[in-house]
């Protein structure tokens, strides 16, 4: 089995350090309510930080690729690790292996990240691309999730077609929304109504149809999805 990258994992870490902010550390842990710790460093600063490392470790190998993303994730010591190992997922180079073969790693990146932060990250920049690439070999995959026990790959199975615009599987939409329709889960809930004010932007009439016809949907399923709209037809 290819291992991963180690000179880039380092790197990666090193890079990170050298940007540490302790004192915004904490309030960057309490307000994500994280188990990990964080090294303090905003997004700008660490897209900044890691944009030469990437750039000097380019992926040419699926194998090593996966399994560095998995190390970044996994073995991370401090959050924004696991944010570089989303990085990593996303570059470039990768587009290529965007393709059924990654559903594995994605479903282990949203069960083990459990948190609202990396699984919105995994759903909008990799499954909803997935989705849109590989629509008939996903459709069964994010139907199979929105009725999982895990509720995070429910929360991903919602908001797996985000972004898609008119080339949005109402189907599809409707299947995994229904299935979670009647959870008391707040990260349930609010996904629902984002996944629904994402299409209505593009589809009004359609959302408000699925609205009216859904007097299950949560209150505050109902405010997100129509957020834009004004009020009710």
């Amino acid at each position: 089995m290819t291992g991963p990258d180690r000179a880039l994992v380092r790197d990666v870490r090193a890079a990170l350090a050298a940007v540490a902010d302790p004192q915004r550390a904490v309030a960057m842990q309490a307000y994500m309510k994280s188990t990990l710790p964080f090294r303090g460093a905003a997004k700008p600063v660490q897209v900044a930080a890691l944009a030469p490392v990437l750039a000097a470790h380019p992926v040419t190998d699926r194998g090593t690729w996966e399994a560095t993303v998995r190390a970044l994730y996994d073995e991370a010591a401090f959050r924004e690790e696991r944010y570089a190992a989303l990085a990593l997922l996303g570059v470039r180079a990768a587009r290529a292996w965007l393709d059924l073969d990654l559903v594995p790693l994605l479903e282990h990146l949203v069960v083990t990240g459990a948190w609202w932060d990396l699984v919105d990250d995994v759903a909008g920049h990799q499954v909803a691309p997935l989705h849109r690439a590989q629509p008939e070999g996903m459709a069964p995959v994010l139907r199979a999730w929105a009725r999982a026990d895990d509720l995070w790959l429910r929360r991903a199975a919602v908001l797996g077609q985000l972004g898609s615009g008119l080339g949005t599987d109402r189907a599809l939409l409707s299947d995994v929304i229904e299935a979670n329709a009647g959870s008391g889960e707040f990260f349930h809930r609010k996904a629902i109504g984002w996944a629904l004010r994402d299409l209505a932007g593009k589809d009004p009439d359609w959302v408000r149809d699925f609205v009216d016809t859904h007097p299950d949907l949560a209150p505050l399923s109902r405010r997100e999805a129509l957020k834009h709209l004004g009020r009710p037809r």
